[in-house]
């Protein structure tokens, strides 16, 4: 079960760069929170989270927010809020209806006036270079044993170690430049607004037709 790595898994600042993104003490709904990663952080930085996620054995683990058991595919909640976050590039999915399903659940809770906030892997990422790369964080040591990437398409395979306990997880992703990112948003009835990283691993997307809001300060 990789319950136990990924609640073990600190955040390495993107609750932070995230709540910079944000009027202070926003509603967040948070997409895939797993065992509460960011929503812990989220929630000692001031905003109200809602949480949702498939497993109940991560949701478990989520203390201080609303948690929601759904399918985050095809949750609707009757709601919309200031903020929609989707971490852990799902939007990378190699899937186009899977892609579009998510983004379409983004555009659908997200207030006129908010903000969509996705992680997405930066379209330079250098497979290659960590294959064999070890990285500790906090108590779970992460290592990627292979990657393959033909065009836009890459499947690798992660190592966790937590504690003595190994989990390996195998995935397919698909590489998005900045151009396949604002076509796959526009779909959804959502635009591109910035990015809010250098390295161009995050960005904020806005409900289609509505203006630009100032920066947070």
């Amino acid at each position: 079960s990789p319950v136990d790595v990924y609640r073990r898994l600190p955040s390495l600042g993107e609750p932070e760069l995230v709540s910079a993104a944000l009027p202070p003490r926003s509603a967040i709904l948070e997409l895939g929170c797993g065992a509460g990663r960011m929503t812990h952080r989220l929630l000692e930085l001031g905003h109200a989270v809602t949480a949702v996620d498939e497993s109940p054995a991560m949701l478990a683990h989520v203390r201080g927010a609303e948690t929601v058991e759904a399918d985050i595919r095809r949750v609707d909640l009757g709601r919309r809020f200031p903020a929609v976050l989707l971490a852990s590039h799902f939007v990378n999915t190699p899937d186009p209806e899977e892609r579009s399903a998510l983004l379409g659940v983004c555009a659908r809770h997200v207030t006129d006036d908010g903000s969509v906030l996705a992680e997405s892997y930066p379209p330079d990422y250098d497979w290659d270079a960590a294959v064999g790369r070890l990285r500790r964080h906090g108590a779970v040591t992460i290592l990627v044993t292979a990657a393959h990437r033909v065009g836009d398409r890459v499947a690798a395979t992660i190592d966790y170690e937590v504690g003595g306990t190994r989990f390996r997880q195998d995935f397919e992703a698909e590489m998005l430049d900045e151009g396949a990112l604002r076509e796959s948003l526009s779909r959804a009835g959502l635009r591109f607004a910035r990015w809010l990283d250098r390295e161009r691993g995050w960005l904020e997307a806005r409900r289609a037709g509505t203006s630009a809001a100032p920066p947070a300060a």
